[in-house]
């Protein structure tokens, strides 16, 4: 069987749809599986064993007031060459209009997405063959599982998820680099960045925590992408403690970093989803999206999310004049990472800590 997955970006939503890959690789050892990604989200997926056709693409050219016929039109010219692929069934992850229309381009008889009501372009489905109808009250994980069962007849997990990343030695060192500036003490990532300016905690927030987490035992490593380095150095000068390290690594390298953190805080971002893949103790921020679809399916994940306000059902605003929903205090965040640490590594890590506790900030 030669199968098709269709999830373009970002960086989250891939992270978030691997669940499914290795679902789909494990009940179907023998199939051709492919995946088109957008170019600018392909490096986690890149050398994955479990892909036998990564096909990179960029839409950018694709705009939101174009006609189907006009979207189709561009997309063909974008995978010239899919169909020698010859693919028998195409999974559409993405519920776009550009998506689907991969899927149908791609030449594949069956083509599956989600139902018209879960769909973020709702009219894409005329370009759908069949369709899955799914709880809108799940975790975005278990939504893209439930597609690939139905559509390819399998069974798949239910609580715990795999995430396969494929990474290198140059990767690992990269990560280890970071993690000899800690003097190999205990670290804490705090990621400032978020792809909406409504889903960002304050930086100097972050600056603050940081001096909170150095006096409570762990070296802080302020984390950025591309974009991001003001926002960085924001947090990084409100630190009185000046002892956060600044880092810039890239995905697979944050990836190992993750892996070797104590503690990871941060936004619905892309590092806040390899964090979980990782399977990093994560104290999640969030505001205008919602952690029970978006964050981590670790039940011992922790979110700092704002309950006592009425403008959070169904935001997802990318600009917004009222933004209170991230204003969460440095303590009650502080006292969140406390908490999951605690889960985490029971009373032997909070002895650890308190034992390298380190001085207090004048």
């Amino acid at each position: 069987m030669r199968i098709l997955i269709v999830k373009l970006g970002s960086i989250g939503d891939i992270v978030h749809t691997l669940p499914s890959l290795s679902a789909i690789r494990q009940a179907l050892p023998d199939a051709e599986i492919s995946w088109v990604v957008e170019q600018r989200s392909a490096e986690i997926l890149r050398d994955n064993p479990l892909i036998d056709n990564l096909i990179e693409v960029d839409t950018h050219s694709i705009r939101s007031r174009m006609s189907v016929d006009e979207i189709l039109a561009t997309v063909r010219h974008q995978i010239r060459g899919l169909r020698k692929f010859k693919f028998d069934i195409a999974l559409d992850f993405q519920g776009l209009i550009k998506s689907a229309a991969i899927a149908k381009l791609s030449g594949a008889k069956r083509r599956w997405g989600f139902s018209r009501e879960a769909l973020r372009e709702p009219v894409s489905r005329l370009l759908l063959t069949d369709t899955v109808a799914t709880d809108q009250g799940i975790h975005i994980i278990r939504k893209n599982l439930a597609l690939a069962a139905q559509a390819l007849n399998i069974d798949v997990p239910q609580v715990r998820f795999d995430f396969p990343i494929v990474t290198s030695e140059a990767d690992v060192s990269e990560a280890e680099a970071i993690m000899e500036k800690a003097g190999g003490k205990n670290i804490a990532i705090l990621n400032p960045g978020g792809g909406w300016v409504t889903k960002l905690w304050p930086a100097e927030n972050f600056g603050e925590l940081a001096d909170r987490l150095w006096q409570a035992g762990l070296v802080p490593v302020i984390t950025t992408g591309p974009g991001e380095r003001a926002l960085a150095e924001t947090a990084m000068d409100r630190s009185r403690s000046g002892t956060a390290i600044l880092a810039n690594p890239s995905l697979k390298g944050f990836y190992h970093l993750a892996k070797r953190a104590a503690l990871y805080v941060g936004g619905d971002t892309g590092p806040t989803h390899i964090a979980v893949a990782a399977g990093t103790p994560v104290v999640g921020l969030f505001g205008p999206t919602e952690w029970w679809r978006n964050g981590s399916p670790d039940p011992d994940d922790i979110c700092v999310e704002r309950n006592d306000i009425d403008c959070r059902v169904d935001c997802h605003r990318r600009t917004c004049s009222k933004w209170i929903c991230m204003e969460s205090n440095v303590e009650a965040v502080f006292q969140a990472c406390m908490q999951r640490l605690g889960r985490a590594t029971g009373h032997a890590m909070h002895k650890q800590l308190l034992e390298q506790k380190q001085p207090a900030v004048s």
